[in-house]
Order: structure tokens, then sequence, then C-alpha cells
């Protein structure tokens, strides 16, 4: 089941998709402010969180950036009254991953929940794999304070791998993140896996860069080797 954070203050419209959600065989938790909700969403797992821009104490966009730069990749939908461009970037300026403008379809509501269940937003700024660091906006990686020094190529390959994590990323989204729709010899892309791993074994995680034959490369933690 899908378990869904609902920060929303009016009362009415909170119950009304409450009740929708659960008959839609979601887990719903609600939140009738900004700093509220803010704290479940920090303390407790969810799949979605929907948020009201317009909220007493800290606003919606204000939850979703401190949330991004914590680390939370979980998606978040804004739900607000404004529906012009503007409104729509800004929310997706402050990380969030959708927008639905009031009044909505309820229909439309749960689809676009189900549909961002199960993702990991790509607007997260702080990546934490068991204590390997990556912060997106200055671009470093480091482990229990050690900077761990990577080429460009590097850097992506690993970002991919820890958005990803604990799953495998094929070689072929890696070119083509990497190259786009030119890649060259895969014994190029395989330099580049050395390369990181060895940047990792600096720091003693070279283990954590896990080769899937055939498939791909994956970056684990050894208790889910």
């Amino acid at each position: 089941m899908i378990r869904v954070l609902l920060i929303e203050d009016d009362r009415d419209l909170a119950e009304t998709l409450l009740q929708l959600m659960e008959m839609s065989h979601m887990l719903p938790d609600h939140a009738s402010n900004g700093i509220a909700g803010l704290n479940l969403a920090s303390n407790n797992h969810y799949d979605v969180l929907v948020i009201d821009v317009g909220l007493p104490k800290l606003d919606g966009y204000s939850i979703c950036k401190q949330l991004r730069a914590n680390g939370a990749d979980t998606p978040i939908l804004f739900l607000t009254a404004f529906s012009s461009i503007d409104n729509k970037l800004e929310g997706f300026a402050s990380g969030g991953d959708d927008y639905l403008a009031k009044p909505f379809d309820n229909r439309e509501l749960i689809a676009r929940i189900t549909a961002l269940s199960g993702r990991k937003s790509s607007h997260v700024k702080r990546l934490d794999i068991a204590g390997l660091i990556m912060n997106c906006e200055q671009q470093q990686v480091s482990y229990q304070g050690q900077t761990i020094e990577l080429t460009p190529a590097c850097y992506t390959l690993l970002e991919m791998l820890m958005r990803a994590s604990p799953e495998v990323v094929s070689r072929q989204s890696l070119e083509n993140k990497l190259w786009g729709d030119e890649p060259p010899s895969s014994n190029v892309l395989k330099a580049h896996i050395y390369y990181l791993r060895r940047a990792l074994t600096q720091v003693q995680l070279a283990q954590m860069l896990y080769t899937s034959t055939g498939r791909g490369w994956a970056l684990r933690p050894s208790n889910t080797l």
C-alpha cells in the first residue's frame, strides 16, 4: 500500500482527501500546519508527500526546501490555488516533483500520487548512502569528513548510482548519461568504473560498488550485498 503524508490546513478538504486515499487503498497521515508536517516527513517513511503551498507556520515550498537540503528523496506533489506558470516554476525550483492546482478532479489526484509512488525524487540536494555523502549543490563527495576527489565522469556515475541505490543501473543508462546517443567503446565506461572504484578504495568503500554481470552496477552498503 502507498503511504502518503497530506499536509493541508483546510479541515474539510483534508477530511475529504483522507477518505479518498483510504478508499483508494492508501495509508494516509495528516498534518494541519507546516511545522508539524515537516516533523512527520522528517521522522517517518512515506512514499509520497502531498503538500499544500499556503500553510500556517511554514509554507509548502519551505518544507520542500528543508527536506531536500536534508537529503529526503520522497516525491512531493504540491496542491495550490495558484496555477500560473511562475507559481509552478517556483514549486519545481524548491524541489517539488508535481503540481496540481485547486480545484482538481479527485481521480487526477489519486492518479498522480500513484504515478509518483515508488520513485525517488531527482531534486534531492544531499545524498547519503551508509555515510558516503554527496553534496549536489557544491558537487563534493566525502566520507567521515574526508573529501573524495573524483573526475567529472566519475562524479556523474556515482551520482546516478547513489540516486538508484541499491538497485542496479544498466550499462546503457550510464553510457547515455555520459555520452548521449553516441557512446564510445564499452572499455571506456569500464575505465571510468575502475577509476571510481579506486577512489572509493581510498576510503575503504570499494566493496560498495557492486558489479552485476551482464546487467550493470549498483552502489550498496555492505549489509545489503
